[in-house]
């Protein structure tokens, strides 16, 4: 049986590191707009703080459906499990940015403390409570989940806060 910290703690890790981004994401881009570096679009633009928590939000939501998935299945759900592994994935994808940036990024100080670990610790329970895991199909399945909701999220709060910030740019100019 999966102990249930194995499958909620999957949401409650997510909302620590997004808890940083929350804060961090939108004032980080408009500091650093303009440069060159590859990855998420925030390490080149600047992205306002409604766009930012928008698209957290939205990936909230995401992350809850997998969590309750996983909660459902004791686990075993093809959706939590690759969840799971892109989560832990994009982990490394925050150091391997900080990296690249040489300097702090959004969600950084939080992926080797509790992103990586956690889903470390979650992939071994789920193996040491006979959960069937396939690696191999699961990776791949991580590997297409991640940009896809990725990309999602930003575009929906983009097409959310788009519209709604310029009414803002409007109604001030008009004064």
């Amino acid at each position: 049986m999966v102990r249930r910290s194995v499958t909620w703690g999957l949401l409650l890790a997510w909302a620590a590191n997004d808890a940083e981004e929350w804060f961090t994401m939108a004032p980080w881009s408009r500091k650093n707009a303009g440069g060159s570096a590859p990855g998420p679009v925030w390490l080149r633009r600047e992205i306002s703080t409604a766009h930012a928590r928008t698209a957290i939000a939205l990936m909230g939501a995401f992350m809850l459906a997998a969590t309750v998935d996983g909660v459902r299945t004791g686990g075993r759900s093809r959706l939590y499990q690759a969840t799971l592994a892109g989560f832990g994935v994009h982990g490394l994808g925050h150091l391997a940015l900080s990296v690249s940036q040489r300097g702090y990024t959004p969600g950084v100080a939080t992926a080797p403390t509790i992103v990586v670990p956690f889903s470390l610790w979650a992939w071994r329970a789920l193996g040491r409570a006979g959960v069937r895991r396939d690696t191999a199909r699961t990776l791949r399945d991580a590997a297409i989940l991640l940009p896809v909701t990725l990309k999602a999220v930003h575009t929906g709060a983009h097409l959310l806060t788009s519209t709604r910030e310029k009414a803002a740019e409007d109604g001030q100019g008009s004064h």
